[in-house]
């Protein structure tokens, strides 16, 4: 019987692997906004991943900011007419939001034991590092080593 030696993974890890529903059509992502901007106070998140991990929460005018702005960039650089790369926790009342950046889409639909990283995640439970919580596969490092080797 082979012993799981993975260690645990800390609360955000968690809560993004977790169950989310994808905003598939424009009108979907359209209603997440407005229902952002209807509970909006100053407990998001704003988390783009790769970059610091924000320690604090964001003012309310600079998530309306952030919204305003990720909404114009996802329908300008996301020239489809489905939307599919939002997906959030609750579209009724977000808590955990994440945004894949259309020019860096992979596979972020479907199943995945190694699911791509989003570009931002907006959330009201402090962020960690997702790079350092799911680093790549043990294959691609091997791969990646063995160019440089």
């Amino acid at each position: 019987m082979k012993k799981n030696t993975e260690k645990p993974l800390e609360p955000f890890a968690t809560k993004f692997r977790g169950l989310f529903y994808g905003m598939s059509k424009w009108h979907h992502l359209d209603q997440l906004w407005l229902n952002v901007k209807a509970q909006m106070d100053d407990n998001w998140y704003i988390y783009a991943v790769g970059h610091e991990v924000p320690e604090t929460t964001s003012r309310a005018d600079r998530v309306l900011k952030f919204v305003d702005e990720m909404d114009a960039l996802l329908h300008k650089e996301h020239d489809e007419e489905y939307c599919g790369i939002v997906y959030a926790d609750n579209a009724e009342e977000p808590a955990f939001i994440k945004i894949f950046d259309p020019n860096n889409l992979g596979v972020s639909c479907g199943f995945s034991d190694n699911p791509p990283l989003p570009g931002w995640i907006m959330s009201k439970m402090k962020p960690s590092d997702l790079q350092a919580a799911f680093p790549p596969a043990k294959s691609r490092q091997r791969w990646w080593g063995k160019i440089f080797a």
